[in-house]
C-alpha cells in the first residue's frame, strides 16, 4: 500500500512538471464560443489519424447545450506542436471540457499543480529544516533556551491554523505579484509548521542525548554542536520525513483556501485554489462537474499521502513489536 501511496504522489507531481507536453492547450487561451464545453468526445479512424473530434457548436447559451459539428471533423495527432496530444488547427482537445472563460481544464490542472505544488513542496521542506533545528537546539540545550523555544512552538501550536494564515495574508498588501504571493504563501506556511516538526524532534532528542553512543561521543571530546549535527538530528530522520508527508498535503489544502477566498494568487494564475473560486461561480455544478477537477488533483495527493504515511506507521509499529531475535517479514 505505501508503493502505492507514494507511485500516486509521484505521478501526479511528474504530471505537473511535464505540464508543458502533456497539457493539450495553452491554459490561458479563452475560447469564447465554449464556455463550459463539455469534454470532447474522441473518435476513432477518421480524418487522416487515427483519432479525430468534431468541433463543439453551441446550440443554447442559456441552457449550456452543445452538439458536435458533423460537418468538420479535426484530425488529433500524437507529438503535435511540441505537446504529447493536441487537435489540429484552432479547435482545442478539451478533455476534462472549459471553465467559464472558456480556458480548458485539463491543461489548467496540469499547470496549476506546478504552482500549488511548488508552494507546498517548498513550504514544507522550509518548515521540516526549521523544525528540526529549533527542536534539536531546544532539546540539546535544555535551561531556559528549551523554555523559551518550546513555550513559542506551544503558542503557536494552539492558534487556529486557518484562521491566522488568513489574518497574516490579510495585513500584507491586497495586491501583490504572482512571485510577491508564491513566497508569502511559503513564508506564511513555513511559520505554521514548524512547531509540529519542533515539539517531536525535541523529544527524541531529549531522549537520545543520555544514550550510550552519544555519551561516548562527548567523551571523545566532540563539540555541541557536532553531536548534535553527527549524532542526535540523524536519529530523527524518520519523524521529520512523516510530519513532512502529513505537512505537505496540509499546505497544499492551505493554498486552495487561500486562493479560494481571495487571499492566495490573483485569478489569472492557474492554481488549483483559483481553479476551485472559478468554480464556485458557476450556477448548476451538475451542469459543468469537471470545474471541479482540481479538486479530484488534490484528494489523489492527499490521498496518495494518507496511504503512505499511514503503512509507513504499521511498518514501524510492527517492527518495534517483533521480539528481538525474530525474523523480518
Amino acid at each position: 500500500m505505501r508503493k502505492g501511496g507514494l507511485v500516486l504522489l509521484l505521478t501526479v507531481v511528474f504530471a505537473a512538471i511535464a505540464a508543458p507536453w502533456l497539457a493539450p492547450n495553452d491554459p490561458n487561451a479563452r475560447h469564447r464560443d465554449l464556455m463550459y464545453a463539455p469534454p470532447t468526445r474522441l473518435h476513432v479512424f477518421g480524418a487522416d489519424s487515427i483519432f479525430y473530434i468534431y468541433t463543439p457548436r453551441l446550440v443554447s447559451r442559456l441552457e449550456r447545450r452543445y452538439e458536435e459539428d458533423l460537418s468538420h471533423p479535426v484530425a488529433v495527432r500524437f507529438f503535435n506542436g511540441g505537446r504529447l496530444i493536441a487537435a489540429d488547427g484552432d479547435t482545442p482537445l478539451l478533455l476534462l471540457g472549459a471553465d467559464v472563460y472558456g480556458r480548458d481544464v485539463f491543461s489548467r490542472v496540469l499547470y496549476g499543480g506546478r504552482a500549488t505544488l511548488a508552494v507546498a513542496l517548498i513550504a514544507t521542506l522550509g518548515a521540516a529544516w526549521l523544525g528540526t533545528l529549533i527542536g534539536g537546539i531546544a532539546g540539546s540545550a535544555r535551561g531556559w533556551i528549551d523554555g523559551v523555544l518550546s513555550r513559542v512552538s506551544e503558542f503557536v501550536l494552539i492558534l487556529p491554523t486557518i484562521y491566522v494564515a488568513i489574518a497574516l495574508r490579510a495585513v500584507m498588501p491586497l495586491v501583490l505579484s504572482p512571485t510577491q504571493v508564491f513566497l508569502s504563501l511559503v513564508a506564511i506556511f513555513i511559520l505554521l509548521g514548524w512547531p509540529i516538526v519542533a515539539r517531536g524532534v525535541r523529544a527524541i532528542v531529549l531522549a537520545e542525548r543520555e544514550r550510550e553512543y552519544v555519551m561516548a561521543a562527548r567523551a571523545a571530546g566532540a563539540t555541541p554542536a557536532r553531536v548534535l549535527v553527527r549524532h542526535l538530528l540523524p536519529a530523527t530522520n524518520g519523524y521529520v520525513l512523516t510530519q513532512a508527508s502529513l505537512l505537505l498535503p496540509a499546505f497544499i489544502l492551505g493554498e486552495a483556501t487561500l486562493s479560494f477566498v481571495g487571499m492566495g494568487f490573483p485569478m489569472d494564475v492557474a492554481t488549483w485554489g483559483t481553479m476551485l473560486q472559478d468554480a464556485s461561480n458557476v450556477a448548476m455544478l451538475g451542469d459543468a462537474p469537471w470545474s471541479l477537477a482540481p479538486a479530484l488533483a488534490i484528494f489523489l495527493v492527499v490521498l496518495g499521502a494518507n496511504i503512505a504515511v499511514r503503512d509507513a506507521g504499521t511498518q514501524r509499529r510492527a517492527g518495534l513489536e517483533r521480539p528481538a531475535g525474530s525474523p523480518a517479514r
